[in-house]
């Protein structure tokens, strides 16, 4: 009975993944981070910077966790970028990224090897069920892509693997919470599984939580999940005695609280910090405010998928595909999706498939309605911009090569089992092998689209770096704070926008602000130094092919009192 297939795994399996994992993490780190890619992405350096600037600013505190980014990710990068070292490097910032990695991919083996997940086919323990948590979880680990954004400061790794967890604790509260009433289950087997049930679903809660301070995805899961268990309990609780019912109930608020409590402290911290609670979502530094932005001063088109769900999801549908890899290669494993979801809805999981999908439509409707345009090479307009959301359908898609494995082990004659199984894998390894030699397509986003601003950011902190060590400056640091972290100049010695009293004053009189002033053209500090342009000196500037120039000024009438370093 259910009860009986739920029997824990063997310990031994995890280790072996946990090790693999923590292996090819570290390997992609240190390939990487030899070649100096770690901090390609922009959005890497202002997260290590974001979570720099708690402890160093001129107005420290949690109100520099900012907005619109959630906080989680700036908050597990503090304790590893004291070091000045691990800051300048990046280092810090890929350590949280790395051991979240790992954590998915065990997660991603746990439907398989924790019996009961898919339905009665998963017999735990079973060589099938083995296999196919391993074929998932490799799969997810040896993805290139993930590999590569695992070795960074990014948040998709963190992101992932708390997803996995929330979806495998739902699962397993789904399969245990109504106890099967037969004459070789006791009340006291009935009670217990309950109690696991319970648990189940708490720690489903807090992962969840977790999650919701992550990536605004989870927001949407949330609400799915809170859906399923609101049919799961209407549908199912009138079979449950009176006592497990009271747990069930008693436990499924505690969820309700917790899931709840988040976006109201996210609403409350935006409204106290900001004055507006739905400063992440309307304010300046929006996605949709920055979409705008961009398309007022480059020209750009509009979005082929903007205010149409169907292009927009047909977009994201093939991000997730280049994720894998470009060309027929990657057939199978999208064979092997839809197999997949029509085997969850033949075991009668199809809240379970319901999740796996969620990011299909959550990103349509980003991309349709929200102002979150994901470009790619071969489509219009034909560029690289948030090529890695795609990933978030690899959870997904690494256990329906689990799923696909185990239907071979299932289905298939024993004389034929082995030939079909290396068949599979050979074919999933090829599609992998090809997008290494592709090169991993975030991995060539990042590339692309840091050229021109690292070398600018390299030319100008060149440039801070001869400054003496106490002066201060006035810079704008939303677009190029890798200037200040390649230079390594604290950012207590900077007044910038994210020091709300200090930078209004500063922009009313630059030159009473600090001993330096660096404008970047068109930016708050340049369009200052136009209107107050008297007693400041040009110290240098920086012109790089496809950058805005940038002037250092000095200040003749300011001189700082504080010897900051």
């Amino acid at each position: 009975m259910l009860a009986k297939s739920s029997a824990q795994p063997a310990g031994g399996d995890y280790l072996l993944l946990a090790a693999l994992a923590a292996a090819a993490s570290m390997a992609a780190f240190l390939y990487f981070y030899r070649r100096g890619e770690i901090l390609l992405y922009g959005d890497a350096v202002a997260h290590i910077n974001i979570a720099r600037r708690v402890f160093d600013s001129r107005t420290p505190g949690f109100q520099q966790l900012g907005t619109v980014w959630l906080p989680l990710p700036h908050l597990l990068m503090m304790p590893f970028i004291v070091s000045d070292w691990a800051w300048r490097t990046g280092v810090g910032g890929s350590i949280a990224s790395m051991v979240a990695f790992v954590f998915g991919g065990l997660g991603i083996a746990r439907p398989f090897w924790h019996g009961g997940i898919f339905g009665e086919p998963l017999k735990p323990l079973s060589s099938g069920a083995r296999l196919g948590g391993w074929l998932a979880a490799l799969f997810y680990v040896f993805n290139p892509n993930m590999l590569y954004l695992q070795a960074t400061a990014m948040t998709e790794s963190l992101s992932l693997a708390l997803t996995i967890w929330a979806i495998v604790f739902y699962a397993e509260f789904q399969r245990d919470w109504v106890p099967a009433r037969d004459s070789e289950t006791t009340p006291g087997d009935r009670s217990r599984q309950v109690r696991r049930s319970a648990r189940s679903l708490e720690s489903c809660a807090v992962v969840l939580a977790l999650g919701m301070l992550t990536r605004y995805d989870s927001w949407l899961l949330a609400v799915a999940i809170a859906g399923l268990l609101l049919l799961e309990f209407q549908r199912k609780s009138r079979l449950l005695d009176s006592e497990s019912a009271a747990m069930a109930r008693k436990a499924l608020t505690r969820v309700s609280l917790l899931t709840a409590l988040v976006p109201l402290l996210w609403f409350a911290y935006n409204f106290g910090t900001y004055g507006n609670a739905l400063e992440f979502a309307n304010g300046p530094y929006s996605a949709r405010a920055i979409a705008e932005r961009s398309a007022q001063t480059t020209g750009s088109l509009i979005h082929p998928g903007f205010h149409n769900l169907g292009v927009a999801a047909l977009y994201f549908f093939k991000d997730a595909q280049l994720n894998l890899c470009e060309g027929y290669l990657v057939a199978p494993a999208l064979l092997a999706a839809l197999i997949a979801t029509g085997a969850l809805l033949r075991w009668r999981r199809s809240g379970l498939a319901l999740l796996l999908w969620l990011p299909l439509f959550f990103y349509a409707l980003s991309v349709a309605y929200g102002g979150v345009p994901i470009f790619m090479p071969g489509w219009r307009p034909f560029s690289y911009y948030n090529v890695r959301y795609g990933l978030k359908l690899l959870p997904l898609l690494a256990i329906s090569a689990g799923v696909a494995g185990l239907g071979i082990w299932q289905m298939t004659a024993d004389r034929f089992r082995i030939p079909a199984l290396a068949l599979w894998i050979a074919l999933l390894a090829a599609m992998y092998a090809q997008n290494w030699r592709q090169s991993p397509i975030c991995l060539r986003e990042a590339r692309v689209n840091s050229v021109t601003r690292l070398s600018f950011e390299g030319k100008l902190a060149s440039i801070l770096r001869q400054l003496p060590a106490s002066s201060s400056l006035l810079m704008y640091t939303g677009d190029h704070v890798g200037v200040l972290q390649q230079a390594g100049i604290w950012l207590r010695r900077v007044t910038t926008e994210n020091n709300y009293h200090l930078w209004r004053n500063a922009l009313n009189n630059p030159a009473e602000s600090a001993d330096f002033i660096v404008a970047v053209q068109g930016d708050p500090v340049w369009r200052a130094v136009e209107q107050h342009n008297g007693q400041l000196e040009t110290f240098a500037t920086v012109e790089v092919p496809g950058q805005p120039a940038a002037i250092v000024y000095k200040s003749s009438i300011y001189r700082s009192t504080a010897f900051i370093r």
